[in-house]
């Protein structure tokens, strides 16, 4: 049943595409492609104690899209599932490190995931740009091999769609310095810089991420407030910080429950914290039901979740124009629903 959090109009900049796979379509891919699973029902496999046992569960649902078909499928339920929970723009990851080594190309897997948010802004006008993921768990090497084919890609003029370059996966035991190369590969090609950092370890990590990457925006940062000077530096420079609060607590189990969750005192820090879902199909969520529950536990007022939504617009990497008329668009919409 939709409701005030479903109609607030919202940006998202945190969200696995392959995190976005119904359970129904899991069945489906893993029926159409050969592949076996513990159980036909996903969703009890939807079980986990720390981001490296989540991490296993997500591998195995990468590894159900196959070809250029399931790209596009998924892609496109993605856009259409979340567009009765406020969504109006998103950029949305991919991590094809685990498909090309299974022969897959990825010029086809970018052509796929495009064709799918194609048509699904055709049908929804919902906006979706991509970033193409480095997954730590394989190195830096092979996070510029990846960088390197994406740019004979782009330079055939055919990734239009992917703005800008990230990295996740496992965060313990691994320097992010060892990605400069690709990092400065990426810039160098224009393209946006973020990464996952602070979410399974310390500031340092998000320092470092910073320093030696120089990216633009910090996935989670959930560690940034242990490090006063830090949060100040970054508060002030105004570099997002793409929070997934739900995720935290049933991915990362981090926190308890979402009271315990620092989003508010992010906020009160001054940093630029936005909400994002980061794989909802996973976590039984949606936009709507993280701005709700966010809202709810940590007793954010209407106002207060309307600023959210607003620095998400500052948070994307659309260009200026598009970013004054979104933020005007989002202002006349929060103005209607504003309770009295």
């Amino acid at each position: 049943m939709s409701d005030l959090y479903d109609a607030i109009p919202q940006v998202e900049l945190h969200c696995h595409v392959e995190g976005t796979v119904r359970p129904t379509t899991v069945v489906e891919l893993a029926r159409k492609n050969g592949r076996p699973l513990p159980t036909d029902d996903p969703t009890k496999l939807y079980r986990y104690d720390s981001l490296n046992s989540f991490l296993e569960i997500f591998w195995m649902v990468q590894a159900l899209i196959a070809d250029q078909s399931d790209w596009m499928r998924v892609a496109y339920e993605s856009i259409i599932d979340a567009a009765p929970h406020g969504l109006r723009y998103r950029e949305m990851f991919f991590t094809p490190a685990r498909h090309l080594e299974m022969g897959q190309s990825l010029s086809e897997i970018i052509a796929g995931l495009s064709e799918g948010l194609e048509a699904a802004e055709a049908e929804t006008g919902i906006r979706c740009m991509l970033i193409c993921d480095i997954d730590r768990a394989h190195g830096g090497e092979a996070g510029l091999a990846l960088v390197d084919r994406l740019a004979k890609v782009k330079q055939a003029g055919g990734a239009d769609r992917v703005i800008g370059l990230g990295m996740d996966s496992t965060e313990r035991g691994i320097n992010p310095s060892s990605f400069g190369p690709a990092f400065s590969r990426a810039r160098s090609l224009g393209l946006h810089l973020t990464a996952h950092a602070g979410e399974d370890t310390g500031p340092d990590n998000i320092a470092v991420a910073l320093g030696a990457l120089r990216i633009e925006r910090i996935d989670h940062g959930l560690a940034i407030l242990d490090d006063p000077q830090l949060t100040q530096r970054v508060a002030e420079a105004r570099i997002p910080l793409t929070v997934c609060p739900n995720s935290n607590i049933v991915i990362a189990n981090r926190y308890a429950n979402l009271s315990e969750h620092p989003f508010r005192r992010m906020r009160e820090a001054g940093l630029l914290a936005t909400l994002n879902t980061d794989d909802p199909a996973m976590t039984d969520l949606d936009l709507g039901k993280e701005y709700r529950t966010v809202a709810a536990a940590l007793e954010m007022s209407f106002d207060d979740m309307a600023g959210v939504a607003l620095d998400g617009v500052e948070a994307s990497w659309l260009s200026d124009d598009d970013k004054r008329n979104m933020r005007a668009s989002f202002e006349r919409e929060l103005a209607a629903l504003r309770p009295a």
